[in-house]
């Protein structure tokens, strides 16, 4: 699963996902979460009585062997709406022992990836500081084939996949050996 922070049409974070997506290796599917803008604020009356989006996204994150994030940052810190999902996610345990890899497009916004790994750790994620990688996009205006076809960036992406994949796969093999 691959969540994007960004609402924004056109933007960079969903862009290296969408870059991730095609680079995943065989016998690996990356989902992009596309419900982020559809979440209600969080709000904890609603425990028990949780809209439909709310149920969806703790599918969706129960259902994936990982999680891949992308965020901007704003003002310091992590956009409103990605705090607002993982909030829906707090009491749930979805997170839980659960692999996140932090990608970041950006070489400015080390506050939201600190905040980032920062909420995950405090939810019990388990972060993959090997697969969660800083690329420079600001301001490149990049398309996902530009960003593939940029051997540099191309490669990074690759290998941090590569680990994270592998990561996934090998945790799966430790968890089917000991059940």
């Amino acid at each position: 699963m691959a969540i994007s922070g960004s609402l924004r049409k056109v933007s960079s974070n969903t862009t290296l996902l969408r870059a991730v997506q095609r680079l995943a290796p065989e016998g690996a599917l990356i989902t992009i979460y596309a419900g982020l803008g559809d979440l209600p604020h969080f709000n904890p009356d609603l425990e028990g009585q949780e809209p439909q989006s709310v149920f969806d996204l703790r599918a969706q994150m129960q259902k994936a062997a990982g999680v891949l994030i992308c965020s901007p940052e704003y003002a310091h810190g992590v956009p409103g709406v990605l705090k607002n999902a993982l909030d829906w996610l707090v009491g749930s345990g979805e997170t839980v022992n659960k692999p996140f890899a932090l990608l970041n497009a950006s070489p400015r916004a080390t506050h939201a990836q600190a905040s980032l790994t920062e909420i995950l750790t405090t939810m019990a994620a388990i972060i993959v500081p090997e697969a969660s990688v800083t690329l420079s996009l600001l301001g490149k205006n990049l398309d996902e084939n530009a960003l593939l076809e940029d051997p540099e960036k191309s490669r990074i992406l690759q290998d941090a996949l590569t680990f994270f994949v592998e990561y996934l796969r090998s945790k799966a093999t430790i968890i089917s050996e000991t059940a």
